[in-house]
């Protein structure tokens, strides 16, 4: 992302011709122009919108597969050895479409949240970019940032989470995303679409503060002008979400379970009713799974999060510069 070089309020001459000319500093072969100095709100959340919808429905697939790797009673028709395996098995016994189930709420859903989550991290960092290290880039101010981004992408993104977990689940008996919205409400209330909201702000906060520190730093080593480079920002953003979600999937399974209230689960430990609150998720994962169970779904975890976060912040990039560049051009052909 962006050095934030202008703390001022307009973007001068100087700033124009950055976006314009290719950057000087860029390697051989790798011409690519300034990210601009400040872009505004609308180019925030158009570009994280854009971002995060593709970002949710590519990998999608894998998502699925995810889910039900983190499952603690699976059936005995949904153990899978490995991600590749596990996707072969579901189309040719449930479908073609089958790892593709609930994708429709998943795109509803990313969107707004993302729209919401990337313009409140623009703006937290350079406001506390300001304060703490005078304008120039600050990992405190990028982890603080992302945390409160997080605060307003899970409040969109968590009843989604809901819907579209509960439809990736082997034998699922939810055929559509209204049967599920209308059934759980109805059986379990309005208040089971948020059960797993202080979990998933527990997991995502760090997770988001570690993504966010790592994807900055990738960029100081490898990208140290801020040019936009989509290469850079490629592998910047693969190597974020690989370790923020190794390091995050503990929460990611406890997650999961307050999602599913997977029945064999519960039943299997003599939970009655639903499971709520991330202690007695953490507890149950441990009765039933012991340590390991903490770890089931990592390498789908982390198959999925790296080529996701890859998307996410070149998608990102390329449709912040491109937006602001449009507009700059605008302007100065009046």
């Amino acid at each position: 992302m962006e050095r934030l070089r202008d703390s001022g309020a307009g973007l001068g001459m100087e700033q124009q011709e950055a976006v314009r000319e290719p950057a000087a500093a860029a390697a051989p072969g790798d011409e690519y122009e300034s990210l601009p100095a400040s872009a505004s709100l609308g180019t925030h959340m158009t570009a994280g919108a854009v971002a995060g919808v593709l970002e949710h429905t590519v990998m999608y697939p894998v998502d699925s597969v995810k889910t039900r790797m983190q499952s603690l009673q699976p059936d005995p028709k949904a153990q899978y050895r490995g991600v590749y395996e596990a996707l072969k098995r579901i189309v040719r016994t449930e479908g073609i479409w089958r790892p593709l189930r609930g994708i429709n709420i998943t795109m509803l859903g990313a969107g707004p949240a993302h729209a919401l989550y990337f313009a409140c991290y623009e703006n937290m960092k350079q406001t506390l970019s300001n304060v703490i290290h005078h304008g120039g880039n600050s990992h405190i101010a990028n982890g603080v940032a992302g945390s409160m981004a997080t605060l307003l992408h899970d409040a969109v993104m968590n009843p989604a989470e809901v819907v579209k977990q509960r439809m990736q689940m082997f034998n699922s008996p939810y055929k559509t995303v209204m049967s599920c919205i209308r059934t759980v409400s109805r059986t379990e209330g309005l208040g089971a679409f948020y059960r797993s909201y202080t979990t998933q702000l527990t997991m995502n906060i760090p997770f988001q503060a570690i993504h966010f520190i790592t994807y900055e730093f990738m960029q100081e080593q490898i990208n140290p002008d801020r040019q936009y480079n989509p290469r850079s920002h490629i592998l910047s953003g693969a190597i974020a979400g690989a370790v923020s979600a190794a390091a995050t999937t503990p929460l990611d399974v406890c997650k999961t379970l307050l999602n599913t209230q997977e029945n064999m689960a519960l039943s299997s430990v003599n939970i009655s009713g639903h499971l709520s609150g991330m202690v007695n998720a953490f507890r149950t994962v441990y009765t039933l799974g012991g340590i390991p169970g903490y770890f089931k779904g990592l390498q789908a975890r982390v198959i999925y999060q790296m080529p996701s976060t890859a998307i996410a912040w070149s998608v990102y990039e390329f449709f912040k510069y491109f937006l602001t560049k449009h507009k700059l051009e605008k302007k100065a052909s009046y």
